[in-house]
């Protein structure tokens, strides 16, 4: 079954990705990172991929690369990523690694998995699933030291997945929607702006 859009909505769509992507690019990096104050369970859980843009738009960016590739891609890359994020969670919740490092990580994954979309690279199954676990280790990763913050960790571990999961469908459903617009050039645009938006967190980790 092909997906199409009216016309005037398909025009509409160019206008409403650049306001994203201006959005994306002057605000605030990493707020997923550090949240202040007291952690609940399953809510809390559930907004701390939200809260940062780098997050987000990892997490949308598996789900879009999924989707353009295809086949079993559409479900194995999304079904890794947040299962390999609660091993970076078990690995954070240690507070073995330093946080500069994990944080250089999530900014190349942007880059990286925005730059597959927008070259639309259809990677070998394992090759793609190799990346997603490493990616999903470095999200996993700040997740887990924020948990034993938490009123209740098992049930903001449960929010964190979740909203994961949730955010995965949602970049599946853009891109399964979008894919059929102009040749798939459309999702090629949405990851280019995802990989620049990457290069931006990595200037600001940088500079700061």
């Amino acid at each position: 079954m092909t997906f199409t859009l009216p016309a005037t909505k398909t025009r509409r769509l160019p206008v409403a990705l650049a306001v994203l992507a201006l959005a994306t690019l002057i605000g605030p990096p990493a707020q997923a990172h550090v949240m202040d104050g007291p952690l609940g369970g399953f809510g809390s859980g559930f907004g701390h991929p939200l809260a940062g843009f780098d997050h987000l738009l990892a997490m949308l960016a598996v789900g879009l690369w999924g989707a353009q590739m295809g086949g079993r891609s559409v479900w194995t890359l999304p079904a890794t990523f947040p299962m390999i994020m609660c091993v970076g969670g078990i690995i954070g919740m240690t507070g073995i690694l330093p946080d500069q490092p994990i944080e250089y990580g999530i900014a190349f994954s942007v880059i990286v998995l925005g730059a597959a979309i927008a070259a639309a690279w259809r990677a070998p199954e394992w090759v793609a699933l190799v990346l997603i676990a490493a990616f999903a280790l470095m999200h996993g990763y700040p997740h887990g030291v924020l948990a034993p913050r938490a009123s209740d960790p098992a049930a903001f571990t449960v929010g964190f997945v979740v909203s994961t999961g949730v955010i995965h469908v949602i970049g599946i459903a853009i891109g399964a929607s979008l894919k059929p617009i102009g040749g798939g050039r459309l999702v090629q645009a949405m990851g280019a702006g995802i990989s620049l938006a990457g290069f931006w967190f990595l200037f600001r980790l940088v500079a700061a």
